[in-house]
């Protein structure tokens, strides 16, 4: 990573304006799921045992742009407190006097966490005079938020305008690396398992990643429009019409390079998709009309997770099958279990944001593989190959 870290300033005395990602789950007033808030544990302990005066802002929720008090970030901030043992002052808002009057008055290794970002919708727009007022908060800026730096918002990108020193934090520096290493100088072989519903979300990975891996293993509901651009039955399975031209392009293009396209050779299917529905295994190429193809079926799992535990570098990014259902979850508990096996015998595996990650979690496996990223989107954005603005506005080394 060509980008200076938290490692690299000096916070003693200093006002360290941090973005975190604190964007978690609520329940009757309180964190259901803190994975985020102890994901960026190691640079805030960072900060307090440096002497610094630790300054967090974050997003929750959509509350466009308007003070609904229902994504109030306190909830956050009383978990970290728990977190850390010891007080997070809660700031009345994310900018203006009286939050200036709040971290001025802040003494070395406190912290303070401002009131939701997207209270305005200056945030959101990147508004100069915005980023200007939180800017006025730090002295020096660290970003920690990986899973927000793929949008160009106030609190991401505008406030470097306007605080000379802007570094990543631990987490921050954390996903690049295993990302960043995954793509740049990879160990082979380099596989690629690519899921979800829709194609759309996934033509610029399977384009940028077609010259890079030697395998691109592909799941889910995506796999029926590259089967319908094969002119095969499928069914009343997911399929993006407009895409089909495209996964048949997609084909012929891995046809003709090094890397390997892999499609499910069967499926789970049922007649509908919802939990203890009868299911069935059929061939790709002997689906029926009534079928609607759920998960990835026996034999896919058997040759993905052969494949997978050959790879010495593995990313991960969406899942095999629709997996909140039982009747669905096997190809993607398969592709998990084949990761976890890759990671003990010295592969590297990357488990994109999102769906993955909730998949492997589910499966109690994120201790397991190397990395789970926090961010579905950004991690996305940066499997396309595209430049995450959050990550290109900080400090170079």
């Amino acid at each position: 990573m060509n980008k200076k870290t938290i490692d690299q300033v000096d916070v003693k005395g200093k006002r360290v304006l941090v973005r975190v990602d604190f964007n978690v789950p609520l329940d009757e007033g309180k964190v259901a799921d803190d994975t985020r808030i102890r994901e960026s544990l190691p640079t805030i302990k960072k900060i307090i045992a440096a002497g610094g005066k630790c300054i967090l802002m974050s997003h929750l929720g959509r509350p466009k742009g308007k003070r609904a008090m229902e994504f109030s970030l306190n909830p956050a901030a009383q978990r970290l407190s728990e977190l850390i043992n010891q007080p997070v002052l809660m700031a009345p808002d994310c900018v203006g006097d009286e939050v200036e009057r709040v971290v001025n008055q802040l003494k070395s290794s406190q912290v303070v966490m401002l009131e939701n970002l997207r209270f305005h919708p200056e945030e959101e727009k990147n508004d100069p005079a915005f980023s200007e007022q939180l800017a006025k908060l730090g002295d020096i800026y660290v970003n920690d938020a990986f899973g927000s730096a793929h949008r160009a918002h106030a609190s991401t990108e505008g406030v470097t305008k306007f605080l000379k020193i802007a570094v990543a934090g631990y987490l921050m520096k954390k996903e690049l690396d295993y990302l960043g290493q995954a793509l740049a100088n990879p160990a082979r072989p380099f596989v690629a398992v690519l899921g979800g519903s829709k194609i759309s979300g996934k033509i610029d990975v399977i384009e940028n990643l077609l010259d890079k891996v030697d395998a691109i293993l592909i799941g889910g509901g995506m796999a029926y429009t590259f089967f319908k651009s094969m002119g095969e039955e499928i069914g009343n399975s997911i399929v993006e019409l407009d895409k089909v031209d495209l996964a048949h392009s997609l084909i012929k293009r891995a046809a003709t390079g090094k890397t390997k396209l892999v499609l499910p050779s069967d499926s789970r299917v049922a007649e509908e998709l919802k939990a203890g529905v009868k299911t069935e295994i059929r061939s790709n190429r002997e689906l029926r009309e009534n079928d609607t193809a759920g998960d990835i079926g026996p034999a896919a799992e058997k040759e993905y997770a052969e494949i997978i535990r050959k790879a010495k570098t593995i990313v991960w990014n969406g899942p095999m099958g629709v997996f909140e259902i039982a009747e669905f979850a096997h190809g993607t508990k398969a592709v998990a279990e084949a990761l976890v096996e890759a990671t003990k015998a010295g592969a590297v595996s990357v488990v994109g944001g999102g769906d993955s990650a909730a998949a492997i979690k589910k499966f109690s496996m994120e201790d397991k593989v190397s990395h789970v990223s926090t961010g579905g989107g950004a991690s996305l954005e940066f499997l396309e190959g595209k430049a995450l603005p959050g990550v290109v506005a900080l400090n170079d080394v």
